[in-house]
């Protein structure tokens, strides 16, 4: 019993068993991606927080995963000169995290919409705090599909107390992107659908979000074998340094969690395509 118990615990680390070919690796960082089962044997642990978010808190009020705190989207990104989505500042950030229960020490779990729950991911990433952060896989639909507890109930708890480091590297702008068009390597990668690739950054490679996962409901993350495929189509290796974008950074943000997830070492240009377009003198590809 304890074997099989050891085995599936393994298995929801990992989101779930996978057979493996030598030209497909499993994940380096599996335990950013998490199962229902893995995250309901531990919500009773102090150390685990689970946040829940989204652009409002209807679906929060209805029904949650047990202790979830609600974090709203708004609170994660602003506009920056006209363009949407941008970080705010870390100490804003901070203050958002600590309100939640979030501390230094604490394992995180994520969910929401594919895009809210990434964009979190990356938030988090970004403080430094990534390697004790995860996603749960299929989110709260995969949860319920799973016959597991549900609370209409709010969180209420005492404010954490958060240490960061910030990962000033994970972001980068304009300038940095514009000195590596052309730069083999550098693997630059646009997450918008593929009507909206034209036009684009030069020497960007097409690899919408939407193709990384599932469907239909519960929308899940697609196994690693496929991923690596995946990627490997974009141009991605090891040697390279992978670059994400979209139109303004929420899209991106999944392909950031999911080239991280796959052991890649990803940077958003968060200002992404709408921030490109606006400026002179970059080139633009039909």
């Amino acid at each position: 019993m304890k074997a099989m118990l050891l085995a599936a615990l393994t298995a929801g680390v990992i989101g779930g068993a996978v057979a493996y070919t030598p030209a497909d690796p499993p994940p380096v960082r599996g335990s950013l991606l998490v199962t229902p089962g893995w995250l309901a044997l531990r919500l009773a642990d102090p150390a685990l927080v689970v946040l829940h978010v989204a652009r409002d808190s209807a679906e929060y009020h209805a029904a949650h995963v047990p202790g979830a705190r609600f974090v709203p989207l708004g609170a994660l990104v602003l506009d920056r000169d006209s363009v949407p989505n941008e970080l705010p500042p870390p100490e804003r950030l901070d203050s958002v995290l600590e309100a939640a229960g979030v501390s230094t020490e604490s394992r995180i779990v994520v969910y929401g919409d594919p895009l809210p729950a990434a964009r979190l991911f990356f938030t988090l990433d970004y403080l430094g705090l990534g390697d004790r952060a995860g996603l749960l896989d299929g989110g709260l639909e995969l949860w319920k599909a799973e016959g597991l507890p549900v609370s209409a109930l709010p969180w209420e708890g005492p404010a954490g107390r958060l240490d960061w480091t910030l990962r000033p590297e994970v972001v980068v702008d304009a300038a940095w992107v514009a000195d590596r068009i052309g730069d083999p390597s550098t693997a630059l990668l646009d997450a918008r659908p593929a009507a909206d690739f034209s036009p684009h950054i030069p020497g960007a490679t097409s690899l919408p979000w939407r193709t990384l996962l599932t469907a239909p409901e519960p929308v899940r993350l697609k196994d690693p074998a496929i991923l690596a495929r995946l990627f490997r189509r974009a141009g991605l290796d090891e040697a390279k340094t992978v670059v994400v974008y979209c139109r303004t950074g929420m899209q991106a943000s999944y392909l950031y969690f999911a080239a991280r997830y796959m052991g890649y070492a990803p940077r958003l240009y968060d200002g992404s395509f709408a921030d490109w377009n606006r400026r002179t003198g970059v080139p633009i590809a039909p």
